[in-house]
């Protein structure tokens, strides 16, 4: 007992010392294999040619070899400074969950996460575009759709994504532990690892239902839940005045958080399969997959 606790506080320690990455590396990841297991397979052979040439980005320390590589790219080339700056604000739509629902005024000039996957989705369908650039719109949209399905990039309280919101994680408390690093990392973490395993091959039925929908329709989805997130962690109404200064997530907290996780998760990859198969799609076909 004793040294799973040493060995949970050294891991604990390790990861606070580490820049914050949207959704960790687990949780892309695993958005991108299930994309990747659940695409048709000329989809799939169209992502491996495309990856082969990924050396045209130029990123020696951010690979895009595979599709899971791929799915952290955009996060890696944050440590590249000013050459991908223009990207920082495509990771994130944060519509403040206590006024009603809009994209209005909230994706500026076109800057935001939803306006984004749009974009990367023209961009690989294109071909005029080189082939550098639909490398790049590849790794960009399998990194967007799991950052969409992170709830506290798609609403939040004015407080950059729950970044400020600081909140206790079960035993664990510090100033560095808020709201968003706790989906993010701790609670993904969780909820992935729990059984059955989330990448498979799902049946026609249960994707296509999980799928359905458009952009902005996942953009309300999330963003409800990410009013569920503080209202778990703050109290029932994550509106009212007078908020607790720390919130908290008991283990009752976080068994009931998992399978809400685990669902966005398993959206994340499906709706990701959906996108590449219209973005691969042969010129002059239609979208509709085949069951």
């Amino acid at each position: 007992m004793i040294r799973r606790l040493l060995a949970l506080l050294a891991l604990f320690s390790a990861v606070l010392a580490t820049p914050a990455f949207a959704y960790w590396e687990y949780g892309h990841e695993t958005v991108a294999a299930i994309a990747y297991k659940n695409v048709r397979p000329e989809t799939k052979r169209a992502i491996d040619r495309l990856l082969r040439q990924q050396g045209l980005l130029e990123t020696p320390t951010c690979p895009a070899r595979t599709i899971e590589e791929a799915s952290v790219w955009p996060d890696c080339i944050k440590q590249l400074g000013p050459r991908f700056s223009y990207a920082y604000n495509w990771h994130y739509q944060n519509v403040n969950i206590c006024k009603p629902f809009t994209l209005k005024g909230n994706c500026p000039d076109g800057n935001c996460v939803s306006a984004q996957i749009e974009r990367q989705v023209k961009l690989l369908q294109d071909p005029k575009v080189p082939q550098r650039e639909k490398v790049m719109a590849l790794a960009f949209l399998v990194h967007l759709v799991g950052d969409l399905h992170q709830p506290l990039h798609a609403g939040d309280k004015g407080d950059l994504g729950g970044n400020r919101a600081k909140s206790d994680y079960g035993i664990y408390s510090t100033d560095r532990l808020n709201l968003h690093s706790i989906w993010d990392g701790w609670l993904a973490e969780r909820a992935i690892s729990t059984p059955p395993p989330l990448v498979h091959v799902y049946p026609a039925g249960e994707r296509a239902t999980m799928e359905a929908g458009t952009i902005e329709d996942w953009s309300r989805e999330n963003w409800q839940i990410a009013h569920e997130a503080y209202a778990v962690a703050y109290g029932d109404d994550p509106c009212a005045p007078d908020q607790p200064a720390r919130g908290k997530l008991d283990d009752a907290a976080v068994d009931k958080l998992v399978p809400v996780l685990r669902k966005q998760v398993t959206r994340g990859g499906l709706r990701l399969a959906r996108l590449l198969d219209e973005a691969f799609a042969p010129p002059a076909s239609a979208p509709a997959r085949a069951s």
